[in-house]
């Protein structure tokens, strides 16, 4: 007779990751730090967006555990130098949501999501006002007589790591409940149009040697200007261009499969009988752009 496969719960995996850690564990495992798992954290959180994309729900399972593993291995090495464990880890989540959410758990009323969102950003300055006024008083302790401690920016902090489009849209969204915002999308997309043209300029000096770092700062700017439009129509510039990176993809690899059926090497081809199979692979699709 078989005997039941093991159904693992939450302390088992705890449990499991002590063991990998303990000195008869996995020498892998225990040779991490939290700096060297980092990337994975990246990586298998980009992994789970890609599972979600896909809709492929069996992956996303295996993904999010991949993902629960990091947060387990960063809580396990914590509790070893007794900076924090993973139960204060949970607390600390649970604590934040039903601050976060008196609509839920307290007697304050809101109406919609849109409304959520503004007391979530609300509740979050008061805190974060709070954690840097406790900073200030120690750092204060250091200071020279009328010394002034630094004063945290509106916009408040950001993640080193965040990536940039999400910063550019975070910060502008930022400056936006700040008052600090154009009344209307056409703000932005004149802006846009002014970036192009600056950067026409800069692409286009006497001598055909632009400033590569000029160029880089005038093309960062019109990438701003484009997060900022999309903003105004609540479009999510990671996810944007996620889905025109998938759509080249696709494009590219329909081209390919339409010059093996003619029996013609893509690779080959001279830009305008590539560009040729770009338009057939459009046609078929029946796309507008």
């Amino acid at each position: 007779m078989n005997t039941p496969a093991k159904t693992y719960s939450m302390p088992d995996l705890l449990d499991i990751m002590a063991k990998l850690r303990a000195p008869d564990g996995c020498p892998w495992d225990r040779k991490q730090t939290h700096q060297s798992l980092l990337n994975y954290l990246i990586e298998e959180s980009y992994e789970f967006i890609d599972a979600v994309e896909k809709n492929d729900r069996p992956n996303m399972k295996e993904e999010l555990g991949d993902v629960l593993l990091q947060v387990i291995f960063h809580a396990q090495l914590a509790k070893e130098t007794g900076d924090f464990d993973f139960a204060q880890v949970v607390h600390g989540i649970s604590d934040k949501l039903v601050r976060r959410h008196p609509h839920v758990f307290g007697e304050l009323k809101l109406d919609g999501a849109e409304a959520v969102e503004v007391k979530w950003d609300e509740l979050k300055k008061a805190e974060k006002a709070e954690k840097a006024a406790q900073s200030a008083d120690a750092l204060g302790a250091g200071l020279k007589d009328g010394e002034v401690p630094p004063k945290e920016s509106g916009l408040g902090s950001m993640p080193r790591h965040l990536p940039a489009l999400l910063k550019a849209d975070k910060l502008q969204k930022r400056a936006g409940q700040a008052g600090f915002d154009w009344p209307d999308y056409k703000g932005p997309m004149d802006k846009i149009r002014e970036e192009l043209e600056e950067f026409r300029q800069e692409a286009e000096v006497p001598g055909g040697k632009p400033d590569g770092d000029r160029l880089e700062s005038e093309f960062g700017d019109l990438l701003f200007a484009a997060v900022n439009l999309g903003r105004f129509f609540k479009l999510d510039p990671e996810k944007s261009l996620a889905r025109a990176n998938r759509k080249f993809m696709d494009r590219y690899a329909g081209m390919e499969k339409l010059a093996d059926a003619d029996g013609v090497d893509f690779r080959a081809l001279n830009l305008n009988e590539k560009e040729a199979y770009w338009v057939r692979v459009k046609k078929e699709e029946g796309a507008r752009d």
